[in-house]
């Protein structure tokens, strides 16, 4: 089958997003010389709220109207973060991943105007971050640390740091690679230290089922590595239920040698109960090992704490 000669993608409106369709255009070109890419950016739920996710779908939030302008035929590619796409629930009908690019770096990075670390931070110091994820360990790791609430894409929130709004923040090394602005960097935090959230770092490429022509186009962008650590990851999350509110962290590593493992934490929000799992598959069907993971922290009680979490 002859690739399309052009693909129209939807994606958020935000700089973030528009600078991860820029990637996927770029791959497309080189893959397919011919083609021409015309992009849709849409506002999402997610992006026009400001206040707490849960109140408008949790992550769905992010994918709402991306999802519906593909249904609808009006774009022929989505572009998603993987964490950002609910695994609670399935794919909108319809609809697959198609492939899932080289991931980039997981890890959370510290931004501090003076250039202090994390450890260095003083008592009291404000954090700015609306991440559950990050709350919960930062209760664990820093109590004396306060959290106050940022939302807004990566650039509002560094304006709103330099506006004084907050001591620190904590953001996504990747995104922050992704808009050009690694130099605000003051510390990489190790996953040991700040976990993930699942999905970290992973672009995928959702199409429509019955567009063999896009697929086929857009499948070889996939990374192999990075398609099982994705789908260990979300069968771990599938299997758990998790919501926008629980604070679910982990991420799957695959090695060079097949072998493929996730490591993964449920917390209380309040960081004072932590459910820890770390498996090891060889060249196990990776939702096999998703699935493993959840079960082992499903027997620590992790239903019960998710479910008490409001959401």
């Amino acid at each position: 089958m002859s690739a399309p000669e052009l693909i129209r993608i939807v994606s958020r409106d935000s700089p973030m997003a528009l600078a991860q369709v820029e990637r996927v255009r770029t791959e497309l070109a080189a893959l397919h010389p011919g083609m021409t890419t015309e992009v849709l950016p849409v506002r999402t739920t997610g992006d026009k709220w400001m206040g707490d996710l849960s109140l408008v779908e949790g992550k769905g939030a992010f994918t709402k109207e991306v999802d519906a302008a593909l249904l609808a035929g009006e774009a022929d590619l989505a572009v998603h973060c993987v964490k950002d796409v609910p695994a609670d629930r399935p794919l909108p009908a319809g609809t697959l991943f198609a492939a899932f690019l080289a991931r980039d770096d997981i890890r959370d990075a510290l931004i501090h105007p003076g250039g202090l670390t994390l450890d260095e931070l003083p008592d009291g110091a404000r954090i700015g971050t609306s991440s559950v994820r990050r709350i919960a360990q930062l209760a664990a790791s820093h109590p004396h640390l306060e959290c106050v609430p940022f939302r807004g894409n990566a650039n509002r929130r560094l304006e709103k740091l330099a506006a004084g709004e907050a001591d620190a923040l904590l953001l996504a090394v990747a995104g922050l690679e992704r808009i050009g602005r690694p130099d605000v960097i003051t510390e990489i935090l190790p996953p040991e230290v700040m976990m993930p959230p699942i999905g970290a770092g992973i672009l995928a490429l959702q199409c429509r089922e019955d567009d063999a022509a896009t697929i086929d186009a857009v499948s070889p962008l996939g990374d192999p590595g990075t398609f099982r650590e994705a789908t260990a990851e979300r069968m771990f999350l599938h299997v758990l239920q998790g919501h926008c509110n629980s604070p679910i962290a982990g991420y799957a590593k695959a090695g060079r040698n097949g072998d493929l493992s996730l490591r993964a934490c449920v917390f209380t929000p309040d960081g004072k109960t932590v459910l820890n799992a770390h498996e090891w598959a060889g060249p196990l069907d990776p939702a096999t090992l998703g699935t493993s993971v959840a079960v082992t922290l499903l027997r620590q009680g992790a239903r019960e704490l998710i479910d008490g979490i409001v959401h």
